[in-house]
């Protein structure tokens, strides 16, 4: 009985049925789970993004679990994901003395003792500048934004226009945007917009003394968010700072001012945690794909505005081209696209397939992502044939959550991020030109788009 168990657990799992797990193992009398099954019960929360829970169930057999190297990575995995790096990293210590070598535990054993001590750096500054403000009481920081400086400071274009730019605000809308965050916007900030309300600055670089997602010694923005409603780079607007703490998970910590190149996956933020809500904020840079750290940026808005500086500081486009080549010709696939290519066989060598045209949207763009050019669509008819064939039964939904885990992440051979919105503009397109055909609820690729798919994978 347990062996039929244990295996269906198994097959679950790597169907990313985790709450069937839970259920399953929850509907049991307590006294009827040993260690195993406990063991796969908190894996399952942990793969649930339930770290407390699977705290909470490590902890009913942790004298069990003391010399066990997967109890104690499995519980480092839920305390780095709560950031509780510290505890992270005594977890993975030990997993790694009880077996060495682990690739995993190694790797998590580094990042969180990095994070710990970030996240140390991070809380002492913080305190300090919070002792400071309680000493000297808070005092309203004068803006210094000449004429000359705001002149020569935007990139004039139609999609800044479009996109960011509004009218100037009045200041019966600077207070009604400011309730509706709920924080006091900086006076430097408000000036600026009063010169122009929003847009994308000639220099989008900033200097950090800390590696990001985005690089190792700087980070870039997009377009600065004005002060409004309408425009959907504004402060309110629908990709403005409440869609992105409310929808994309960014921390309530105050207002996102910036959007970044990573569509999403990174933005700059005031942050208000040292001041309070009606003080001067500090400005951040706030990482989605790295558990969203902050990285502290500038003391104030005008400091961040005036420390912009030109692509030319950072001009690594040589660099960039050349290791997402490698990248391609070399990067180990993501485990779900490894599965799915070791289960064709209508095309000889699909690996190398796929690296060939990969390779020839790096030649083309200077680096390896996907957006909405004819490589790219054939990239994301690529991907959705591969897992299509082996889960015929796919609804959109669950395609589109499945996308990320196939190149766009896990695995060195990743884009490293994509925009869902793209996605599913490619899957509108193909259905609508009836190339991908809805049927009871899933989504599947006609017989005839299958082979044109399978022809243009063979003569790459």
């Amino acid at each position: 009985m347990e062996q039929r168990l244990i295996d269906q657990l198994k097959e679950w799992h790597e169907e990313d049925e985790h709450q069937q797990i839970v259920d399953s193992l929850s509907a049991m009398p307590d006294e009827e789970r040993d260690y195993e099954l406990i063991s796969l019960l908190a894996r399952a929360y942990n793969n649930l993004g339930h770290y407390e829970e699977a705290l909470y169930q490590f902890g009913i057999i942790s004298e069990a679990g003391k010399q066990d190297p997967l109890w104690h990575y499995r519980v480092g995995f839920a305390f780095y994901h709560l950031k509780r790096y510290e505890e992270a990293v005594q977890a993975f210590s030990r997993s790694d003395q009880l077996e060495p070598g682990v690739e995993s535990t190694e790797y998590f054993l580094s990042e969180s003792t990095h994070k710990a001590k970030k996240q140390k750096k991070e809380e002492l500054r913080l305190a300090k500048k919070k002792a400071s403000l309680m000493h000297g009481g808070s005092v309203e920081y004068k803006a210094d934004l000449s004429d000359m400086f705001l002149s020569d400071f935007w990139d004039d274009s139609d999609y800044a226009r479009e996109s960011y730019q509004s009218e100037p605000p009045t200041d019966e809308l600077i207070t009604s945007i400011e309730k509706e965050l709920g924080y006091n916007l900086p006076s430097s900030y408000i000036q600026f917009m009063k010169q122009q309300n929003g847009g994308v600055p000639k220099n989008t670089n900033f200097p950090t003394d800390e590696p990001t997602s985005w690089a190792e010694d700087h980070i870039a923005i997009s377009g600065i968010l004005g002060i409004g409603r309408e425009k959907s780079y504004s402060l309110c607007g629908d990709m403005g700072s409440q869609f992105m703490i409310e929808e994309w998970g960014y921390p309530d910590i105050g207002v996102v001012i910036c959007d970044c190149p990573s569509a999403g996956h990174d933005v700059v933020m005031l942050d208000y945690r040292a001041c309070g809500r009606d003080g001067e904020p500090e400005v951040v840079h706030v990482d989605q794909e790295d558990d969203y750290e902050i990285t502290f940026l500038a003391d104030n808005f005008e400091v961040f505005i005036k420390g912009l500086v030109n692509d030319d500081e950072y001009d690594t486009s040589e660099e960039d081209k050349e290791r997402d080549l490698d990248k391609v010709a070399h990067g180990k696939f993501s485990p779900l696209l490894e599965e799915l290519c070791s289960r064709v066989t209508e095309v000889e060598q699909s690996e190398q397939k796929i690296r060939s045209i990969c390779t020839q949207v790096v030649e083309e763009k200077g680096h390896f992502s996907f957006h909405a050019d004819e490589l790219s669509y054939l990239m994301y008819d690529v991907q959705f044939w591969l897992y299509t064939k082996s889960n015929p039964d796919t609804s959109r939904d669950q395609y589109v959550a499945a996308y990320q885990n196939i190149i766009a992440f896990d695995g060195e051979f990743g884009t490293g991020g994509y925009a869902p919105a793209f996605i599913t503009d490619w899957l509108d397109v193909r259905i609508k030109e009836g190339r991908i055909v809805q049927d009871h609820g899933t989504i599947r690729l006609t017989a005839e788009y299958t082979e044109e798919i399978i022809n243009k994978l063979k003569e790459a």
